[in-house]
């Protein structure tokens, strides 16, 4: 797979994606959000909690569900980025949690999607 079919397939999971959360109930506040730090794929709302969304997008799952490809250092760097947008959207005081989608597009196959509520917890 080349760099270009990878981003592409990325996108699209992250559209998928974002589709799902609507339909479950959540509002989309933001996607693709960029620092020097990183990205965060998602951030919305469930209810009154701000979630952080992970999208991991395979085509396949030999080697593991997509969604168990959220490493601990990936989780931390997620924590950095979440404590970063809540404090510059003023939103610090509000419950919030990570969770983590996962999209297999087999080729020739149904889309499947898989929501993990809080998926991991921040490290205090």
């Amino acid at each position: 797979m080349t760099k270009r079919t990878v981003v592409t397939l990325g996108h699209r999971g992250e559209a998928l994606a974002a589709e799902y959360l609507k339909k479950a109930g959540y509002r989309i506040l933001s996607c693709n959000v960029r620092s020097v730090l990183g990205e965060i794929d998602i951030v919305a709302r469930d209810g009154a909690t701000i979630c952080f969304i992970e999208v991991k997008t395979r085509t396949s799952d030999a080697f593991g569900c997509p969604g168990e490809a959220v490493s601990i250092s990936k989780q931390r760097k997620l924590v950095r980025l979440a404590r970063v947008f809540l404090q510059d959207h003023n939103l610090y005081g509000l419950p919030s949690r990570f969770d983590v989608v996962s999209v297999l597009i087999p080729p020739g196959g149904p889309v499947l999607i898989e929501l993990i509520p809080n998926a991991f917890e921040a490290e205090e």
